[in-house]
């Protein structure tokens, strides 16, 4: 949802309501952010998303009746879906994972300081992603390439032109679209034409599974 204008508005979906209440009231008070509603659980996730029509949503990983990953996976799957930041204590490989493929632009923990909660909500609805430092270590350090995923992800690309292929590798480095163009003396529009062609022709949701395909083909 690159190019949203202020304010940013937010959906809070956690089934804890202290939680609910404390970051509705860090981010009502930020510049430029709204909280326009709440859930208590996923499944109350797509009946609030049609009611208050979010540019991001804070997604809580565990919830009674629909888990956090299959409800961004549900709202992801939408029209004009809203950017979803998954926002948990628990981070293994495993849930970082799922949740960025079902379509999160951000995983953060819930001891992130309020300041960079804030920021990656602004940077979020900006169109891009962001994970929690200590996550992003984990994730290039740790996360195994699945049998198949080297061959498979390879033969994917193969559907990209040259320029397009020298951007993915530079989103998979961490690369933001500014710093892109400067690295490969392009213009910033020319980067963002690239980027939407890519996700268009691999049928991808945002720039972090970008991230994870460049990752699986050894090029990150």
């Amino acid at each position: 949802m690159a190019g949203v204008t202020s304010p940013v508005r937010v959906l809070i979906v956690d089934d804890d309501a202290l939680v609910r209440a404390g970051l509705s009231m860090m981010l009502d008070g930020a510049d430029g952010i709204a909280v326009v509603g709440e859930a208590a659980d996923g499944d109350q996730a797509p009946a609030a998303a049609d009611a208050h029509s979010p540019d991001v949503v804070l997604m809580d990983l565990r919830m009674p009746r629909v888990d956090g990953i299959t409800a961004t996976r549900r709202l992801r799957a939408r029209p004009r879906p809203p950017e979803i930041i998954v926002l948990t204590t628990f981070d293994t490989d495993e849930n970082i994972l799922h949740a960025l493929r079902a379509g999160a632009s951000g995983f953060l923990l819930k001891d992130t300081p309020p300041a960079r909660i804030v920021e990656a909500v602004r940077q979020v609805a900006a169109g891009e992603p962001i994970l929690s430092p200590r996550i992003t270590r984990r994730l290039m350090d740790r996360v195994a390439v699945q049998a198949g995923a080297y061959a498979q992800a390879r033969a994917t690309l193969a559907a990209l032109s040259p320029r397009e292929h020298d951007v993915v590798v530079a989103i998979g480095q961490g690369g933001n679209n500014a710093e892109i163009a400067t690295a490969l003396h392009m213009t910033l529009a020319t980067v963002k034409t690239h980027v939407s062609h890519i996700l268009t022709k691999l049928d991808l949701d945002n720039r972090t599974q970008i991230a994870l395909l460049a990752h699986d083909a050894g090029l990150a």
